[in-house]
């Protein structure tokens, strides 16, 4: 494992010598922008596992994607690497379906110190619900990405990251109750304390959330990639492009269903993925929104 190969997979050719906010910031943008957010080993017949010479085989040398698991410890790998001081925090993920945050800590995220000014690096979540800089961790200030209007709120030492999103033109009409469309216009996205966590704190929600029927991820076949002015995803068989501000504060969410021979295609062609077991998509109603 070597940082010279990771940042060849990204593309980021700048300094890697300041550990500045700057570099942070381009560093994490060319990730989001070359690897996937997805969850297809499970739909494929392979098993997600958490070491990391696994996780980086995976990402750099198959350029697959992977879940916040997988993308944050390799991350984090690479900025602890290039000197950053870095730590990893656990999160509890909202369910809009439910209303309800999980009671499973199941998103792992990256805390980085510059300057004695916490910030939230999180490469791990996808969608329209993926920064695209890294957040300064500071309660109640409205920090605007072209995602949209993110923000931590903190309460008694919990924190909260919620996201306001612009309106929405969806030109195929068909798709315009489609229950992978958010309704709300401000959505919850996640909590999380700020104590230290391992990879090891997440071994075993790794496991339930790749074999239990009640999982997301057993539910939905999900790949979704960062773009320069939004974000693509296939879900199941629906592919979505969105593209952010197409008209001022408004989102182009385009979406098309592909049939099961232009599955793979649309892989290699929109996120750059070749797998090399038989994918069978999936997408049983649930509560994943773009």
């Amino acid at each position: 494992m070597n940082l010279e190969e990771y940042f060849a997979r990204t593309g980021y050719k700048g300094s890697t010598e300041k550990q500045d906010l700057e570099t942070l910031t381009d560093i994490f943008e060319h990730h989001i922008r070359a690897v996937p957010f997805e969850n297809l080993s499970i739909h494929c017949g392979e098993q997600i596992t958490l070491e990391l010479e696994h996780v980086y085989n995976k990402i750099v040398r198959r350029k697959r994607g992977g879940w916040c698991m997988e993308n944050n410890q390799l991350l984090g790998w690479v900025l602890k690497g290039l000197g950053y001081d870095t730590s990893f925090l656990g999160a509890y993920v909202f369910n809009p379906h439910q209303n309800a945050y999980a009671t499973l800590m199941t998103h792992l995220v990256v805390k980085v110190v510059i300057d004695g000014k916490a910030y939230i690096v999180d490469a791990g979540f996808g969608v329209s619900y993926q920064m695209w800089q890294p957040m300064e961790l500071v309660s109640g200030k409205d920090q605007p990405q072209a995602p949209g209007v993110f923000r931590f709120t903190e309460k008694n030492g919990v924190w909260y990251l919620e996201k306001m999103r612009r309106k929405q033109y969806i030109p195929n009409q068909s798709f315009s109750n489609s229950d992978l469309l958010e309704k709300k216009e401000c959505r919850k996205v996640y909590m999380f304390s700020l104590e230290p966590r391992t990879v090891e704190d997440f071994r075993s929600q790794c496991t339930y959330l790749q074999t239990s029927p009640d999982s997301l991820f057993t539910k939905k076949s999900i790949c979704t990639l960062q773009t320069t002015d939004g974000f693509r995803a296939l879900i199941g068989w629906t592919l979505t492009e969105t593209t952010y501000n197409y008209k001022e504060n408004m989102d182009l969410v385009e979406f098309v269903t592909l049939e099961d021979e232009e599955v793979e295609k649309i892989l290699k062609e929109k996120f750059n993925i070749t797998l090399e077991r038989k994918l069978v998509p999936i997408n049983i109603k649930g509560s994943y929104t773009i």
